[in-house]
Parts: structure tokens; C-alpha cells; sequence
């Protein structure tokens, strides 16, 4: 008989109660418990045991919940940034700084520092433009200002990095002479490696920004250094001598000019003073010839006397006129100026010329008569 049809009785599958209503939830949980107990092995007897493991199982439970959840979180500091791995795949934004919780053994979180200033170090041998071969070695320094693409895009971003810089070096180097790279052009070349690296870089995708890009040796090889150091010298001591030429030209030109503009001072002086004596010396001559026309003997004996008396100013001799005689009588001043060498400059010797030359005027001319034309 069907359990559905009359006089079935309770053969009802769902257990039914007849008016009892809805099964217990707290008889079904205790079902729930006893199964639970059976699967991780708890088949205790009596109502007691089954009760204990139940608990110890409801515990343990928790406490791998619990402990998952721990493990699960994780601090990234300021500095850094926290690139996200679920299942393999790369998440597209990264943490910020702060506390963060992902589900362990899901995700996987990588920390890359973005604030810290990292540096690569290269050296190598290079070919100058003018075919020398040159020792180069730098620094580069950067930052990582994409962390996803510094973990994901690049194998190795470092290794990336040094490639890099040799090809931009070699590239730089190459146009260059040999003497730019190794004296002044040093600081055009660190600006255009620079350059050329950081495009270099952000073709690749590495997630580095260049920040400054040093030279810290650029020589020749230790095999030619020695010859290249005796050309530097003769290139510094050409260099020398042509700064003394320029120095000495800067303080010679000045001399040369000034002096120049003095003699033109002193020549346009001397007009001046021709022009001036000249017109002084014309003014006098019209005075002198109204003078003359006015009295000529007196005028013609005054320019006599005047005469005598500028040209013979200068004379070391004196000139003794006797009335009645033909002979002119001459002291020779300069041989008792040389008597007195000695004493030349005092007042005393020259009193004593003075005095000597009149008692000899004296002896000589008597009563003479005595022109004095010093």
C-alpha cells in the first residue's frame, strides 16, 4: 500500500508528527553534531562523550578560522607599494600604504620600496668617434615609480637596467671625440646618456625613473694613459702660454692707449701754448713798435741792452769794460766755482765766490766801469 493512500499510518518518509507541526531545530542540530562526530572520528558512548567532542570539534573550527584570518593580514610601510598576485594573476592597482588583509594561499602580495634611491654602477671600454678607445665608468641613480611593471614586465629589472645603460653609453660615446669625453664635454654626455636611458627604459616598460646619471672616471686604457698625459700637458702648457699672451695683451693695450692719449694731451697742449705764446709774443711786438715810433733811439738802445742781457744770462763769464781801453777783461766764474767744489751747494761758499770775484774786480779795473750781465 502507498504511504499516500488510507490506512497507510506512519509511513509518511518525512516523518511527519501528525499535528506535532514543523520538525525542531534543535533536534535537527543535534543530528547535524552526531554526524559531524562520526566523520572526525568521534563515536563516543553516551550522550556525554558525543556532547565533549562536538565542542572540541565547533573549537577547532574556530580557531582555523581565526588563525586564517591572522594570516591574512599584512602592513605595507609609506615608503612602499603592495603588488597583488590572486591565483597567478597580477591585480591592476597596488596597495597603498596602511593595513591591508588578503585571503592567504589566494593571494600572494609582493612590497616594493618607491621612495628609496637605488644606484647601478657601470664600467666598460668604449669607441670614440675618432676611433680611441676610452675607460668610462658611472653611476646611474633611480627610483622605481611603477611597481606592477617592475615586477611583472621585466624578468630582472636590473640586469634590464645595466643593458640598458651600456647601449646608451656606447651610443653617446660614439658620437663623441676622444678629448670631449675625457675633459669638457663630461657634462653634456651624463645629460644626453640620461636621456637616451630613461627612453630606453620606458620602452622596455621596466618601472624606473632615472634620476641623475654620474661620471666618475672617464681615461684612456692604462696602456696609453702615460702618452695621453704628456699630450694633455703640452695641450695645458699651450693653453698656458696662450692666457699669459691675453693677459699680457689685456695689460699692455691699456698702457699703449693711455700713453697715446697723453701724447695726444701734451701735443694738443703745446698747440696751445705756441698759439698762445705767438699771439702773446704778437701783441708785444705791436706795443714795441708803437713804442719804437714814439722814441727810436731809446727804444733801439733798450732792445740792445735786452739783447746782451739774454744771451750772455747764461754765460759763466763776466765781461769788464774799461773807459779809455780796447781790451775787455773777463773773470772765469766757472774755474773758481770748480775751487769751491767741496762746499758748492752752501750759502757760505757762494757768499765767498761773490766776494772773491769783487776784490778781483776790484784789483782789476780800479776805477773801471762794471757790467754785470749774469
Amino acid at each position: 500500500m502507498a504511504w499516500n493512500e488510507p490506512g497507510g499510518g506512519d509511513k509518511d518518509p518525512w516523518g511527519s508528527r501528525g499535528d506535532q507541526g514543523p520538525p525542531d531545530l534543535d533536534e535537527a542540530f543535534k543530528k547535524l553534531q552526531s554526524q559531524l562526530t562520526g566523520i572526525f572520528g568521534g563515536g563516543g558512548r553516551g550522550g556525554g562523550g558525543r556532547g565533549f567532542n562536538s565542542s572540541l570539534v565547533g573549537l577547532a573550527l574556530v580557531v582555523v578560522a581565526v588563525g586564517y584570518s591572522l594570516f591574512g593580514l599584512y602592513q605595507i610601510d609609506q615608503g612602499e607599494r603592495g603588488v597583488v598576485f590572486r591565483f597567478g594573476a597580477v591585480q591592476e592597482t597596488s596597495k597603498l600604504p596602511g593595513l591591508h588583509w588578503n585571503p592567504p594561499i589566494i593571494d600572494v602580495v609582493q612590497k616594493v620600496n618607491v621612495t628609496q634611491m637605488q644606484s647601478h654602477k657601470h664600467q666598460a671600454l668604449m669607441l670614440t668617434e675618432d676611433e680611441n678607445i676610452v675607460d668610462v665608468s658611472l653611476t646611474v641613480q633611480y627610483v622605481v615609480n611603477d611597481p606592477v611593471a617592475w615586477v611583472v614586465m621585466v624578468r630582472d629589472p636590473r640586469s634590464s637596467l645595466g643593458n640598458a645603460t651600456e647601449s646608451a653609453l656606447r651610443h653617446v660615446v660614439g658620437g663623441t671625440i676622444m678629448d670631449r669625453v675625457i675633459t669638457d664635454g663630461r657634462a653634456d654626455i651624463q645629460t644626453e646618456v640620461e636621456q637616451r636611458l630613461q627612453s630606453y627604459l620606458d620602452r622596455y616598460g621596466t618601472g624606473i625613473q632615472v634620476s641623475k646619471v654620474n661620471i666618475d672616471e672617464s681615461a684612456p686604457p692604462n696602456q696609453v694613459r702615460e702618452a695621453f698625459n704628456d699630450v694633455q700637458r703640452a695641450k695645458e702648457d699651450e693653453q698656458r702660454v696662450i692666457n699669459e699672451a691675453n693677459a699680457f695683451a689685456e695689460q699692455i693695450i691699456p698702457e699703449a692707449r693711455g700713453g697715446a692719449q697723453k701724447l695726444i694731451e701734451e701735443a694738443s697742449g703745446y698747440r696751445e701754448q705756441v698759439i698762445a705764446r705767438a699771439e702773446g709774443e704778437t701783441q708785444r711786438f705791436e706795443k714795441l713798435l708803437a713804442e719804437y715810433l714814439l722814441a727810436k733811439e731809446v727804444t733801439r738802445n733798450r732792445l740792445y741792452i735786452d739783447a746782451l742781457e739774454s744771451v750772455l744770462s747764461n754765460s759763466s763769464k763776466v765781461m769788464v769794460d774799461v773807459d779809455g781801453g780796447n781790451n775787455l777783461m773777463y773773470l772765469p766764474l766757472d774755474k773758481l766755482t770748480q775751487q769751491a767744489a767741496a762746499s758748492a751747494g752752501s750759502p757760505e761758499s757762494v757768499r765767498s765766490i761773490a766776494d772773491a770775484v769783487m776784490r778781483e774786480l776790484n784789483n782789476r779795473a780800479g776805477s773801471g766801469r762794471v757790467r754785470d750781465t749774469r
